[in-house]
């Protein structure tokens, strides 16, 4: 079966280049939609790397277009309050009628990131905790009956209106690559949304997730993606080129060849992607989501194109 492709909106190279209306965000939205894009996805920061709130844009981009999935990749929810969080996403599926899908994560170790979390007045150090804690409360308030509950948050036979679209909510795709979130991943979560590195290790880790799911009973409950950077241009160094700039820029001050590393990079041609992509899906992924170095009609366009050599 055709892998579902995805498409994420440029939130930060708007705000990075001064430029932070959304009108052509939007307008890109729809001409992905027209081009046949299955998804359409913001990512999310505060300071570290800013932008436009993602659940804020998400709900104009829910108005704007009918049919494809949206998403965002990825929502660090541990920077809001689980209560305020679960109605702002009940609310966001139901302007998009049970569209929407939650890629998630707790944040990278960076002194940007770090200093993001102090400035929203949230302890980095027990991010992981409560990021779980928080993720199983909003699941309970979204299933519209009474909750208690005595952790971090105190509730007492509070219930949630409106409860999601969907019943019991969105789908939540974890975004992770260590061996105890790839764990995680398969015992509790609807997906597995990482960033790379290459196909081989991707291969090996969603074996993880899955041995995970099949131990806890979940076998083909955990849906595959892939989140892609990609810099298409039929000269190669320059490709290399935009791309090693994009990523510069977009991540600075850290080093170009370090992001490199760690995510799932493509610059060159248009036959080199198509053959680059089938490695992922001959591997498992099931939904790619891609985001592209500049020139986004261009890249739009292209991959409209490729998508039936996949």
């Amino acid at each position: 079966m055709a892998p579902a492709i995805g498409y994420l909106l440029p939130t930060r190279e708007r705000v990075m280049t001064g430029n932070p209306g959304t009108r052509e965000l939007l307008e890109l939205a729809r001409r992905a939609e027209a081009l046949g894009f299955d998804s359409l996805w913001v990512g999310d920061s505060l300071l570290a790397r800013p932008r436009h709130d993602p659940l804020t844009l998400l709900a104009a981009v829910a108005a704007t277009v009918a049919r494809p999935s949206l998403g965002t990749a990825i929502l660090l929810p541990v920077l809001r309050n689980p209560v305020v969080l679960a109605q702002q996403v009940a609310t966001l599926d139901q302007i998009s009628e049970g569209r929407l899908i939650l890629g998630i994560g707790i944040g990278a170790d960076t002194p940007a990131i770090r200093a993001e979390f102090t400035a929203a007045g949230v302890p980095f150090e027990k991010r992981l905790g409560r990021t779980l804690e928080g993720l199983r409360l909003c699941r309970a308030l979204w299933k519209g009956e009474p909750v208690d509950w005595d952790g971090r948050w105190k509730l007492a036979g509070q219930v949630l209106g409106p409860v999601p679209y969907r019943p019991g909510g969105p789908p939540l795709w974890m975004g992770t690559a260590t061996p105890e979130g790839l764990i995680r991943t398969g015992k509790h979560f609807d997906g597995w949304f990482p960033l790379g590195p290459d196909a081989p290790t991707w291969k090996a880790r969603w074996g993880e997730v899955q041995r995970s799911a099949t131990e806890t009973g979940r076998q083909g409950q955990v849906t595959a993606a892939m989140y892609l950077t990609i810099a298409l241009d039929d000269n190669a160094n320059r490709a290399e080129n935009t791309l090693n700039e994009y990523l510069g820029t977009y991540y600075a001050p850290a080093p170009v060849a370090m992001m490199r590393r760690v995510q799932a990079c493509y610059a060159g041609p248009e036959s080199g992607l198509v053959e680059w992509l089938s490695e992922f899906i001959a591997a498992g992924a099931t939904h790619l989501v891609m985001r592209f170095a500049g020139d986004h009609q261009r890249h739009l366009e292209t991959m409209s194109k490729l998508r039936s050599d996949l």
